[in-house]
């Protein structure tokens, strides 16, 4: 298995990352963007390209190199995958800083940045000057759902590279290779609206499931005021929650490691110097958690958003090819009992949800506008 299988349905975007690795005649630069949707396997994509780069067989996947880059751990590969809202200009350029080194046991020094979209101002224009000017054996690889969310001055210095959503089938055909039963692969395929990761984690992670249940029985419990309001309370709660699961022993073993780098006894010992560091480290913990609450509630926006397209297929006529089949007598009954266009509203309104929660509206206020917006009560 070559470090190119895990590209699921990119046959274009492979044939394009193997003439570069093999040297072609214009095929290799050294600025490289990957776009796609969410789930298509940006981050996968540079990390093959990285690992095809630094093999002597062009990604083989089964040499020691490959194992290395593929684990995270190759000297010469730098992969920055921020958990926080935005990345700014000090890390951008200690990675800058970084790149004109020479690789150490490699054919590249290779820097993977899996979220450019979140690149600040400052930050952007700290890398666009190592772009302008690269290290004769650097490569950069940035990674972001559009082109249009990097900066034009960075987007017009790189080679584009433009990811698809993976069809059912080759999702379905990934996860039974994975050893999961064809038919759980197929139902996960078909949920996923895409996405492999999301499609894994149902396939094998009964919470998940769960928690799909949970968002998809929304729609029948927004009878009236009380109830949209208690649900958004709910949501919000719980992404709460689930972030804070996540986020809580990082936090501790950060806190920790600042600890004994400095010589305290405790967290928030008296060490010249210290108080400062700890307070920008708790600033970052915020802004992490932050972003790990808006994204749990985003997969339950996501699961809403098939479930109203679902609904709009039925009302179209076209409900071959639903999303959600296991729920089909709740998409039916909300479907004639109401409208298209209604449904149409809805729809905008989960994405008016999602537009609000990043630009720092208070998310149970947000949630709460959704819930009202998709129980029309007016």
């Amino acid at each position: 298995m070559t470090v190119w299988d895990a590209l699921v349905g990119q046959s274009p975007v492979i044939e394009t990352l193997q003439r570069a690795v093999s040297g072609a005649d214009h095929a290799m630069t050294h600025a490289w963007l990957f776009t796609g949707p969410a789930g298509s396997g940006r981050s996968v994509a540079a990390r093959a390209f990285a690992a095809g780069l630094q093999c002597d067989h062009g990604g083989c996947g089964q040499c020691q190199s490959c194992q290395a880059v593929l684990a995270g751990n190759h000297p010469d590969v730098a992969v920055v995958a921020t958990e926080r809202l935005s990345l700014g200009v000090d890390e951008i350029k200690a990675l800058v800083r970084d790149s004109v080194m020479a690789p150490a046991v490699g054919r590249w020094q290779i820097i993977i940045i899996e979220d450019a979209d979140r690149l600040t101002d400052k930050g952007g224009d700290a890398l666009l000057k190592a772009i302008e000017e690269p290290a004769p054996r650097t490569v950069w690889m940035l990674a972001a759902p559009t082109s249009a969310d990097v900066l034009a001055t960075i987007r017009s210095r790189v080679r584009q590279v433009a990811l698809t959503t993976p069809s059912r089938q080759a999702i379905a055909k990934l996860l039974t290779a994975e050893g999961i039963d064809a038919d759980q692969a197929q139902m996960a395929a078909r949920i996923c609206q895409g996405h492999i990761g999301r499609a894994r984690a149902w396939a094998r992670d009964p919470a998940v499931a769960e928690r799909r249940r949970q968002a998809l029985s929304l729609p029948d419990q927004l009878t009236d005021l009380g109830a949209c309001l208690a649900q958004a309370e709910q949501v919000w709660t719980t992404a709460k929650q689930r972030a804070d699961e996540i986020t809580k022993s990082l936090d501790q073993a950060e806190i920790k490691e600042m600890a004994t780098a400095y010589g305290l006894v405790t967290a928030r010992g008296s060490v010249r110097g210290a108080k400062g560091q700890l307070k920008d480290l708790e600033r970052e913990q915020s802004l992490r958690a932050t972003r790990m609450q808006r994204d749990r509630i985003d997969d339950v926006l996501i699961e809403l958003t098939g479930y109203y397209r679902d609904v709009l297929m039925v009302q179209l006529g076209t409900d071959h090819d639903l999303i959600n089949p296991d729920v089909l007598s709740s998409v039916e009954r909300l479907a004639k009992a109401s409208s298209a266009d209604q449904t149409v509203m809805r729809i905008d309104a989960i994405a008016n949800c999602r537009r609000s929660l990043w630009a720092n509206v208070a998310p149970q206020l947000a949630l709460e506008a959704m819930m009202v917006a998709l129980a029309d009560l007016g």
